[in-house]
This record gives structure tokens, sequence and C-alpha cells, in this order.
């Protein structure tokens, strides 16, 4: 991926010094077995809009107070010799670029989300998290939150390297923000009080799915206005979809896959709809809760 001239963004926090290191939280693959292991890991590939969510997944009351986490003090940039933050910063700022243009061109506004850089544990609008869920997207304060040891696991545990891999986790939240100003998010909170676990489920595979389209979306835009894309990066985004399909995760987590529990999406639909936003460069083609097969 061509990103190291990119512009940097200015809407970028570095909080990884507030909370003194990654203490205590879950890490994916702890001990405890059962479905919390699975969701863990789910989760830590983009639970994406709401970390409040995972704790209900997990059973709901009876959980044990988080550890507190100091107000966060002033913001601040990153280093500038500091790679990862640099890299984000330039995706986000590619993000920035596209979307104000696509809104634009719909006659809208788009408003900018600002990334937090954290570390180990954050405090958000959406309340308290653990980087082992992995990067999220809070509506309430509309931010991306990403603690860039996930990055690591990408790497390392799901066999999904590259930067384009990256790139596209950091879209994939950045696609959350776009359906959170489109009004989708805030129906998707108003559906969840109507409905039963297993088809709130269902209705979150497909914003998931359709936060993949968007982030192919971008790909589309950012690769034809300012040729992003370099031999290999498609593949690397393809395989990181693959590595973090509902099915693929379950399978290697306990054997066996039980697709009522699913909220992202099988290996194969997430690919497909980061392929079609890819290749269409169309909003209209990411409507995933009309599309009959996902």
């Amino acid at each position: 991926m061509r990103w190291e001239d990119g512009r940097e963004s200015d809407n970028v926090e570095d909080r990884r010094d507030e909370n003194g290191g990654g203490g205590g939280g879950l890490r994916i693959g702890a001990a405890g077995g059962g479905i919390g292991v699975v969701v863990i890991a789910i989760v830590a590939m983009f639970l994406g809009v709401d970390p409040s969510m995972v704790m209900s997944l997990l059973g709901g009351g009876g959980q044990s107070p988080a550890p507190s986490v100091s107000q966060p003090g002033p913001a601040h940039k990153p280093p500038a010799q500091d790679q990862g933050a640099k890299f984000v910063s330039v995706v986000l700022a590619d993000t920035e670029d596209t979307w104000t243009a696509l809104f634009k061109q719909s006659g809208s506004q788009y408003r900018e989300p600002k990334l937090v850089l954290f570390r180990g544990a954050v405090q958000s609008a959406c309340g308290y998290a653990q980087a082992a869920m992995g990067p999220f997207y809070c509506p309430g304060d509309q931010k991306v939150y990403i603690d860039l040891s996930f990055y690591d696991d990408l790497k390392n545990r799901f066999h999904a390297p590259g930067d384009f891999a990256q790139a596209y986790v950091v879209a994939h939240e950045i696609g959350h923000h776009v359906q959170n100003l489109l009004g989708i998010s805030a129906k998707m909170d108003a559906a969840r009080e109507r409905m039963t676990k297993a088809q709130y489920n269902q209705l979150s595979v497909r914003l998931e799915l359709q936060a993949d389209c968007l982030a192919g979306i971008w790909a589309h835009h950012a690769n034809r206005t300012r040729q992003i894309l370099e031999s290999g990066d498609v593949e690397e985004a393809m395989n990181a979809a693959t590595a973090i399909g509902d099915d693929r995760l379950q399978q290697q987590a306990r054997g066996y896959v039980t697709p009522e529990s699913f909220t992202h999406g099988t290996s194969a639909q997430r690919v497909r709809w980061f392929r079609r936003g890819l290749d269409t460069g169309q909003i209209a083609q990411c409507n995933t809760f009309q599309a009959r097969d996902l």
C-alpha cells in the first residue's frame, strides 16, 4: 500500500500513556472456555459499534466490576517517529478525503471522527473497554478506538499480515461512523429493544457486512484518485476478511459453529461484501439490510 507520502490526519488522539499499560484484562485465548472465548475472539476482530454489547453477549449481569480507569486528560498527538501511529493517521486522513468527497456529491457534509490510540484499556462514551475487545467505534462520541498491539494479533494469531490488511481494520470502523451519520446505528439501537437475541444477531451480521462493504468503497475511491494499491494489497484484505469470519473463528475456538450466534458474518460473506464495495464504489450496492442473499 502506498501510504508513506500521504497526509496525516489532525484527528488522532494519543492516550497510550494514561492507563499504564495493559494490566490484567481478559486476553484472546485466555482460560475460561465455552462461549466466552469464542465471543472474545470474535470481538477482537472488529465488534465495532459498542463495547457494552460485548458484556451482554457474555452473559449480562453478574460481571465483576471493571477496573477503574482515570478520566482522560488533554489529548495529544502521537510522536512523529512512531511509524505505527503515523500509518493509522495517514489511513484516517485518506478516509476523511474519500468520505468528504462522497458526502459532498450527495449534498451532505461529512463529520470527521476522531481516532484514539490507547494501550490496554480505555474509557469511552460507550463505556469501559479493554484491548482484548479489539478496535471499536463508539457512536456516543464519534470516535474510533484502537490499541496498535492488535495488529500483532492480526499478523501472528490470525495470519493476516500486511499494511492493507491493517488499513482495512481502520476503514471498517470508519464504515461504522458512516452508518452512524446516516442514521443506521440509531435504527439498530431502536430495533434491539423489540428483538430476541437471535434476531438481533442476524441484524448485527447485516450491519457488520455493510461496514465491510463501506470499507471497500473507501478503497475503491482512494485507489482511483490517489493510486494507493500495490500488487498483493487486495489479497491482504481478502485474507483478513476470511480470517475473521464468524464460522472460521468459532471452528478454530471449539471445533464447531453455531450460525444463530453469528454477529459479523461468515468468511465468505465478509469477503463478498468488501469486494462488492471495492468493485463498484457505489454506496447503493451496500444495502445489506434488503439483500436476500448475504
